[in-house]
C-alpha cells in the first residue's frame, strides 16, 4: 500500500474524528492536530503519506504549512480544505503544492477517493525512479531461427496467463529480453514493471530491496521505505539471478510467493500484494537443490513455466541477423551510417562459438564499429573480439578458430606475452586479466563479471584483495 499514514490538521473536533473514523476503518494510521504548531510537533516525530489541512487555522494560514511541507525531501501529498472554497483559493493551493482541494462540506465516500487518488499517484512516482531505460528498447527478440522461433511461440502462450516464468540460460544469452517481451505481450503491460538484481545486492541490502524497511530499522535507515514488491503492486517483478539469494532469504521470498505478503524490514504490520513474478538465473537450479544451495519447495514455487534461452552456437542462423542489427545500432551512434559488413567478416562472425553469447557479439561490433578507419566504408577488422583470448580480424575467415583452438592463444599466453618474458605467477596472471577486462568494460563490474563468467559477487571479493595488496 503507497499510503499508510494519514494526518488531519482541522480546529474542529467534529471533522477531525470524522477523518479518524472513516479512515481507520479503513485500516490506514491517522493522527489529528488542531493546529500548525500542533501539526509540526507530531511531523517531527512521524513520516506521513497524506496530509489534509485547512486553509483557515487558529494560529495562521494553513497555506503557511502547505510551503513547509512541500519542501522536504519526501514530503507528503497536501489535500487543502476549506469551508469558503472559491476557484482562485484552489488555484493559489495547487501552485503551492498541493495535491488537490476539498470544499466544505464533504461527503464520506470525497475522503475515500481522494485517499484512493493519493494512492495511485504516490505508487506511480515511486515505480518511475525504478523504471529503466531498457523498457525503450527493443520489445521483441531479434532472430530468425527456429530456436527462437520456437521461444518466440513459447512466450506468446504464457505471457498472457499469470503464471511465473524461470527464464534459463547461459550469460549473455537475454534473458532480461525474454522477461521485457513477456511483460509487453501479458495484461499487466500498462502497470509496473519492476527489476531487481540479485547477484548485485549483499544479503541484508536484499531483504530492504525486496521488502522495504521502516523508518530505524537499522542504521542509515532515516525514512520509511517501499521495497521492490510493494512497488510493483499489481505489475510485474522480475528477479533476475535468482540463484544468488541466500537460503535465508529463499524462506522469505518462498512465504511472498504462496502467501502473497510479506513485512517491511523493522515492521509489523503485513503488506499484501498481487505481483506476477518472473525468475532468471544462468545456473542449473535443480542441480543447486541436489547439492543443498537451493530450497526444493521455492524451486518448484518458480519453475512453474520454465523457458531456456538457447546459446547463440546453437542458433548460429541468427549471427547475421543480430550482427546487422547491431551494426545499424551503433552506426547510427557513432555517426557512421556508411558502415557495413564484408562477406569476409560475416563468415568469420559465424564461424565463432561467441561464449559470451549475443552480448559478446554485441560488444564485438560496438568495437568494430569503433575501431574502423573514417574513409573505409567496410568493417575490416577489430581487436579482441574473443574478449578473453586473442581475436582474430573481422573479414578474415580463415584466422577463426573456436576458443581453445591451438591457433588461438591462451588467456594465460596472452597474459604473459602482456607482461613479458618474467615468471609470473597464476595469481598475478589472473589479477592482470581481471583488471584489464574491467577496464575494457569501463569499470562496470556488473558487464566484466559476465565477460569473465564470475558471478559479481567473485569479482567483488577479488577487487577487494587487490586494493588490499595494494594498500599493503
Amino acid at each position: 500500500m503507497a499510503v499508510e499514514k494519514i494526518l488531519v490538521i482541522d480546529d474542529e473536533p467534529f471533522i477531525r474524528k470524522t477523518f479518524e473514523e472513516v479512515l481507520r476503518g479503513k485500516r490506514y494510521g491517522v493522527s489529528s492536530a488542531a493546529s500548525i504548531a500542533e501539526a509540526e510537533r507530531i511531523m517531527k516525530r512521524e513520516q506521513f503519506d497524506v496530509v489534509f489541512v485547512d486553509v483557515r487555522l487558529p494560529d495562521g494560514e494553513g497555506m503557511t504549512l502547505l510551503e513547509r511541507v512541500s519542501k522536504g525531501k519526501t514530503p507528503p501529498l497536501a489535500i487543502m480544505m476549506s469551508g469558503f472554497g472559491t476557484i482562485e483559493s484552489a488555484v493559489e493551493c495547487m501552485r503551492a503544492g498541493a495535491f488537490d482541494y476539498l470544499t466544505k462540506p464533504f461527503s464520506i465516500s470525497q475522503i475515500e477517493v481522494l485517499v484512493k487518488k493519493a494512492e495511485g499517484y504516490r505508487q506511480m512516482l515511486q515505480v518511475n525512479e525504478y523504471l529503466s531505460a531498457e523498457l525503450a528498447g527493443a520489445k521483441d527478440l531479434v532472430g530468425n531461427s527456429v530456436e527462437i522461433g520456437r521461444l518466440r511461440e513459447m512466450l506468446r502462450k504464457v505471457a498472457p496467463t499469470e503464471a511465473t516464468v524461470l527464464i534459463q540460460g547461459e550469460n549473455g544469452t537475454g534473458k532480461e529480453l525474454v522477461a521485457q517481451a513477456l511483460y509487453h505481450a501479458s495484461t499487466r503491460s500498462h502497470l509496473p514493471y519492476i527489476r531487481v538484481n540479485c547477484a548485485a545486492l549483499s544479503e541484508n541490502l536484499m531483504e530492504s530491496e525486496f521488502f522495504g524497511h521502516e523508518k530505524g530499522a537499522f542504521t542509515g535507515a532515516m525514512e520509511r521505505r517501499e521495497g521492490r514488491f510493494e512497488l510493483a503492486n499489481g505489475g510485474t517483478l522480475l528477479l533476475d539471478e535468482i540463484s544468488e539469494i541466500s537460503p535465508r532469504l529463499q524462506a522469505k521470498l518462498l512465504r511472498v510467493l504462496q502467501e502473497r505478503e510479506f513485512e517491511r524490514v523493522g515492521g509489523v504490520k503485513t503488506i499484501q500484494v498481487d505481483v506476477r513474478v518472473l525468475a532468471t538465473t544462468n545456473r542449473d537450479l535443480k542441480k543447486a537443490v541436489e547439492k543443498g544451495d537451493f530450497r526444493e519447495d521455492l524451486y518448484y514455487r518458480l519453475n512453474v513455466f520454465p523457458v531456456s534461452v538457447p546459446p547463440l552456437r546453437e542458433r548460429v542462423g541468427d549471427i547475421r541477423v543480430l550482427a546487422n542489427y547491431f551494426l545499424e545500432k551503433f552506426a547510427k551512434q557513432y555517426h557512421r551510417p556508411d558502415l557495413k559488413l564484408t562477406p569476409e567478416c560475416t563468415a568469420a562472425l559465424e564461424g565463432h562459438r561467441w561464449p559470451g553469447n549475443v552480448r559478446e557479439l554485441q560488444n564485438a561490433i560496438e568495437r568494430a564499429v569503433i575501431m574502423s578507419e573514417p574513409e573505409a566504408p567496410l568493417i575490416s577488422s577489430v581487436p579482441g573480439l574473443l574478449g578473453h583470448t586473442s581475436a582474430p580480424a573481422l573479414g578474415d575467415a580463415s584466422k577463426v578458430s573456436e576458443p581453445h583452438g591451438e591457433s588461438a592463444p591462451s588467456a594465460t599466453a596472452a597474459a604473459s606475452s602482456l607482461l613479458g618474458d618474467a615468471q609470473v605467477s597464476l595469481a598475478a596472471l589472473e589479477k592482470e586479466h581481471i583488471l584489464r577486462v574491467l577496464s575494457a568494460c569501463g569499470d562496470n563490474r556488473t558487464r566484466a563479471a559476465d565477460a569473465l563468467q564470475i558471478s559479481i559477487r567473485t569479482l567483488r571479493n577479488k577487487l577487494h584483495e587487490y586494493r588490499l595488496s595494494n594498500e599493503d
